[in-house]
């Protein structure tokens, strides 16, 4: 008696979903903390054995980062950690500037008083990650800030287009944050002006300080990219 295929049950279908989701956020993870960084050549066999899953769900991750912009795939060679050029980096970090500047305008006008408390106690925590030295937390706090704010604004599709771009730019930022010891307290200084831009209520003061704040990061980090080994020849990017 020969029996049929079974189709992939509901629960079977949950559980490859589940998995590669939790692989996707775990490549993600790396990536962006900059563990894996842009070039390193990923093996479907050893991610998988890496986190005790078969290579079904690491191949479909692999797809979704790729969707993401955060891998690639060459022909005949493997899948990579995208690295970008100094030209496409430049005309995200545009795109997320419109972006970062609208929402500005928008809180300024909107804003609630237990969202700035919110925002000041993260800058309160970026002083703390500064005083002590870690650049590492500073980033973290750093990246968490601008995306609350963006939160904020209530648009969701606003929000995962943001977070696509702030992920491209992640070794950038990360790379300008940590690698340079007078960025951190610079950068903070910054944060807590656009807060109290944001308080003011002025729409417009709200945008030229977010506007000079992601002019001088971007500066920060073409400075930092041309102290890179191998600069200005590759720039660094999820």
């Amino acid at each position: 008696m020969t029996h049929k295929p079974t189709s992939p049950t509901a629960i079977e279908l949950l559980q490859s979903q589940s998995l590669t989701t939790l692989v996707q956020h775990e490549i993600e993870r790396q990536i962006v903390a900059g563990t894996l960084t842009p070039g390193t050549k990923l093996n479907e066999i050893e991610v998988a054995g890496r986190l005790g899953v078969s290579r079904g769900p690491v191949r479909e991750a692999f797809r979704a980062l790729e969707e993401a912009g955060l891998l690639r795939t060459e022909k005949n060679r493997g899948v990579f950690v995208r690295a970008i050029s100094l030209e496409e980096a430049e005309e995200i970090y545009t795109l997320r500037g419109v972006l970062d500047e609208y929402v500005s305008r928008t809180l300024a006008e909107t804003i609630t008083s237990e969202q700035l408390t919110r925002l000041r106690e993260s800058v309160e925590a970026m002083h703390r990650a500064v005083a002590s030295g870690d650049s590492e937390a500073y980033y973290q706090l750093n990246v968490s800030f601008h995306d609350s704010l963006v939160e904020m604004a209530g648009n969701r599709t606003l929000l995962e287009t943001y977070r696509r771009l702030v992920k491209e730019l992640s070794l950038f930022r990360h790379e300008a944050l940590t690698g340079d010891t007078t960025a951190p307290p610079k950068s903070e200084r910054e944060h807590r002006d656009i807060v109290s831009a944001i308080a003011s209520r002025d729409p417009e003061r709200a945008a030229q300080v977010t506007r000079e704040h992601l002019a001088r990061g971007r500066a920060r980090i073409r400075d930092a990219l041309s102290r890179a080994p191998g600069a200005p020849a590759r720039a660094k990017a999820g």
